[in-house]
């Protein structure tokens, strides 16, 4: 596939992920700040309005004072327009006041949040993907996939944010605001999507190279759904069907592959990169950089720094057809 055309898909796919943006709530959380945020919108449009209109009032008086009385003695217009400054100072002190105290009550609504929730999703930023486990309902354990968050409609649920390497920003505009991914400190949020579809998110904090690919797809579906979704999750990969796949997956148990990438169910279990137990499940490639595609996997495949340059996949010296026999077993793996 050639890199115009990988570069093409990429983009066709970012322009229907969901729309991104904090004007368009989906969620509790979201919902609650852009509260706060019309709020300040409003307080703050009414301060610049008055700031406009005293500053009129003195321009049209000053013109008034040199047109007619050169003097400048003070007048009772001076009394009046003083008066109506202290009235603007108070006007404003009491907005202060009551932005204060609207961003503590936002505080404490998000902070009870937290403590309802119950702690079933951890996410990890790496340079530059997102490691996201699962706790598992069945029993103890966690289930790790990357890239794609799921979550449940109407449901609280608490994330704990940390970071691999560099400070990296969590942010899903539509489901809440910003929250720092700090080395050797665990965060966390708590998110309750109450809109069905897919949303879009972000690292929100320049990471290196390739911070702007650094995309999350978010799914929020219904409790069912997500049951249903996170039980396949739980499954090991799927046995390979055909020959090339069998071909792909010895390729990759034998090879570098499984030196980094784990799939469970088969001998490949380092953690090093992404689980890819069930990679062609996902929507996207490299988080966000490619549709989910055998074209794309074979690109990704053959040299990831062609597409996404400082990225710490290596180029593939395989032969093309050891490549295809490795993205057919992967496109398998739902």
């Amino acid at each position: 596939m050639k890199p115009r055309c990988i570069w093409a898909a990429a983009f066709a796919l970012g322009g229907c992920a969901g729309r991104q943006s904090v004007l368009a709530p989906a969620g509790e959380e979201a919902s609650t700040l852009h509260g706060l945020l019309g709020l300040t919108l409003i307080v703050c449009g009414i301060a610049y309005l008055l700031v406009l209109v005293f500053l009129g009032a003195a321009l049209w008086r000053s013109r008034l004072r040199l047109n007619h009385e050169p003097a400048l003695a003070a007048t009772p217009d001076d009394r009046r327009l003083s008066l109506g400054l202290a009235g603007w100072a108070g006007v404003m002190t009491i907005g202060i006041f009551l932005l204060a105290a609207a961003s503590f009550l936002v505080d404490r609504t998000l902070a009870r949040h937290d403590e309802a929730a119950a702690g079933d999703i951890r996410i990890t930023g790496h340079q530059w993907w997102w490691r996201i486990e699962y706790r598992n309902p069945a029993g103890t354990g966690w289930i790790e996939t990357a890239n794609e968050l799921h979550l449940p409609q109407g449901r609280p649920t608490r994330i704990d944010i940390r970071a691999a390497d560099v400070i990296h920003s969590f942010w899903i505009p539509n489901l809440s605001g910003k929250i720092d991914m700090i080395p050797g400190r665990a965060n966390h949020l708590t998110l309750t999507p109450h809109r069905l579809g897919w949303v879009r998110g972000q690292c929100a904090e320049f990471c290196g190279l390739q911070h702007a690919r650094m995309a999350l797809d978010v799914k929020v579906e219904t409790p069912h759904d997500y049951a249903a979704w996170l039980s396949g999750q739980a499954r090991p990969a799927a046995a390979a069907s055909a020959p090339e796949a069998e071909r792909g997956l010895t390729l990759i148990t034998t090879g570098t592959c499984g030196s980094c990438h784990s799939i469970r169910g088969t001998s490949a279990q380092a953690r090093a990169a992404p689980d890819l137990t069930h990679v062609a499940a996902r929507r996207s490639l490299a988080a966000g950089t490619l549709p989910m595609t055998r074209e794309a996997l074979m690109g990704w495949i053959t040299n990831p720094q062609a597409l996404k340059p400082g990225a710490e996949m290596p180029a593939s010296t395989l032969p093309p057809a050891d490549m295809l026999a490795i993205a057919t077993y992967l496109e398998g793996l739902r």
